[in-house]
This record gives structure tokens, C-alpha cells and sequence, in this order.
């Protein structure tokens, strides 16, 4: 390992300790967000309100030295509304692109599915490909970009599922939770006399964060760890409780997912741990099962199922 790459990892692992006196006593948590960052992924989170989501963001968008943006979704947001609109100067009689919240390297989707389906596929190109089209024009997006969406509780008043395409693209869903006791004490503590948010310093620069994914792309994947990715996928596909199955996407993400954590925890390549440990949080919301309540049809399988149903009756062999 060059002294280039040992020092990239040694930016990451300052990253973690940062984000973590940042969200108090939620460790495995911020490994799963710089987990997707690494992997040049997206993050559904499924939480109430007030236990430090947009506290996250925010940070993470700190450390990286990048733009931040949050995006307030409600039922009459409109798709220009993200992703931005041409307007005609006068005088200058030209058509002017004025982008949208959406062109920035970390975007808070805040209440993502309190907007209807049209507006949410707004996101869908963007966070596929890294760009969006107005009127027939491609504007490419800043890199790294990321967007983490928050989703209300099921079955709340004015939300809407979210539609399977849209819960694809997300790497990974997540559920932050309230902390204990002793936590929050230290929350207390800690915000008493400043902001969490304020006193964080840029330890990467966007520029590092790509170079860190070129470098996540080169973690190996042994053999027995593709075959075993292939069959948690194929029992999906044959499982009497799936109505919607893992697609091809969703095999990908969860090597990329296993990929970055191994490169975050110092491994030349994945391991079959890995991606157990994994799974839950990238295949989870991809499901669809037929003995869900139909508000809950789409929007995932419980993480309990996977772990049950896939992971304890997969053969590793």
C-alpha cells in the first residue's frame, strides 16, 4: 500500500470519529453512511423525527468539504422544483439553465414519500446516473453525489409508497433509532455549550472521495463470495413469500456495499461475513412480500425476514 493510500485511510477512519462525537452513540450507524458513501451510493432512512438525520447529513456534507442541500418534500412539489428550470433573459435573449436544490455533492430528501410518484422519479436519473435532463439538455451533477432520503412511518396521513424503481436505486435503508439513556445525557452535555454540527472541520475534499471510490471498485471478490451473492438473489426468486424479487441492481449494490466496508476496515477483499452483515440493510427494502399489509406491500421487507428466510437458509457452502 503507497503512502498516498495508507493516508486516505487514515482520513477515513478520522471521518468516523468525527461523524461519530457528531451522532452520539450510534457507531454502527455511520459506518453504514460512509459505507455508502465509499460505494458511491444513496440512503433511505426510516426514522421519527428529531434523532438526528438532518444533524447527519449535514455533517457528513461538512467533512467532505461538499455543497449540501436539503430538499423539503411535500404533496404539491413539483419536479422543477429539485431539479431546476431554463428561463429567457431579456437582453441577453438567451434561455438560462438556473439549477436546482438537487446540484449539490449531499442532498437531504427530507419526507421523501410525501410527495407524490411524478415528483419522486425527479430523483430517479439523478441518482442512477449522476445527472439530470431538462428539456432535452444533460447537466451533469457534482461528484461525489448522495442523496439521503428520509421516509415517514408507514400507513402516516399524506404519504404515498414509494415506487420499487425508486426504493432500487437507494443502497441501503437504515434506521437510526432513539439513543439510551446515558446517550442522551452525553447529547446534553455536548450541546449545551456548542453546536455538534459547527465545530466540524473538512477532513476530505470531494476530489479524495472519488479517488476513494476508484479505489473501492479494485476490492477483490473471490469466487465463493460471487456464488453465494447469486444464490441469496436466486432464493428470491423462488421464495413463496416474494412478490417482487432482488433484480440484478440489488446483487451489484450488495457486492459495492460489501466492497467499501472491506476497504473502510483495511481488507484486500470481501468475505462472505461481509456481505451476511450486510444484506439486511441493502436487500431489505428492495422486497416486496404477499402477507404484507397492502400499505406495506411497497415498501419493503422487514429486516428480521432476510436475515431469517435468506441468511439462515442460503448455504454459505
Amino acid at each position: 500500500m503507497d503512502n498516498a493510500s495508507t493516508e486516505l485511510r487514515d482520513r477515513l477512519q478520522e471521518l468516523q470519529r468525527v461523524l461519530n462525537a457528531t451522532l452520539l452513540g450510534k457507531p454502527e450507524v455511520v459506518e453504514r453512511v460512509v459505507t455508502c458513501l465509499l460505494a458511491g451510493g444513496h440512503i433511505l432512512l426510516e426514522d421519527m423525527p428529531g434523532v438526528g438525520k438532518t444533524l447527519l447529513a449535514f455533517a457528513l456534507s461538512r467533512a467532505v468539504k461538499g455543497d449540501f442541500s436539503r430538499i423539503q418534500f411535500t404533496a404539491d412539489l413539483l419536479p422543477a422544483d429539485i431539479l431546476g428550470l431554463r428561463i429567457y433573459r431579456r437582453g441577453a435573449e438567451v434561455f438560462e439553465f438556473v439549477p436546482g436544490p438537487i446540484f449539490a455533492h449531499v442532498v437531504l430528501a427530507d419526507e421523501l414519500n410525501r410527495a407524490p410518484p411524478k415528483t419522486q422519479s425527479a430523483l430517479l436519473q439523478a441518482m442512477n446516473e449522476g445527472s439530470v435532463t431538462v428539456e432535452r439538455q444533460t447537466y451533469p451533477l457534482p461528484g461525489p453525489f448522495m442523496v439521503i432520503a428520509t421516509q415517514n412511518p408507514r400507513g402516516q396521513h399524506g404519504t404515498y409508497p414509494l415506487p420499487e424503481s425508486q426504493r432500487d436505486r437507494f443502497l441501503m435503508r437504515l434506521s437510526i433509532g432513539y439513543p439510551d439513556a446515558a446517550t442522551e445525557i452525553r447529547i446534553l452535555g455536548e450541546v449545551r455549550e456548542t453546536d455538534l454540527a459547527a465545530r466540524i472541520e473538512p477532513i476530505l475534499v470531494p476530489e479524495q472521495v472519488l479517488q476513494i471510490q476508484r479505489q473501492v471498485r479494485l476490492v477483490k471478490t473471490p469466487e465463493p463470495c460471487l456464488a453465494y451473492l447469486a444464490r441469496l438473489v436466486e432464493a428470491t426468486h423462488t421464495h413463496a413469500d416474494v412478490v417482487i424479487p432482488i433484480s440484478p441492481r440489488g446483487t451489484i449494490a450488495l457486492m459495492r456495499a460489501a466492497q467499501a466496508l472491506a476497504y473502510l476496515r483495511g481488507q484486500a477483499w470481501i468475505d462472505l461475513d461481509l456481505i451476511k452483515e450486510l444484506a439486511p440493510a441493502v436487500l431489505a427494502h428492495r422486497l416486496a412480500l404477499r402477507w404484507l399489509p397492502q400499505e406495506s406491500l411497497q415498501e419493503g421487507a422487514p429486516l428480521a425476514w432476510v436475515e431469517r428466510e435468506l441468511l439462515q437458509r442460503v448455504p454459505v457452502e
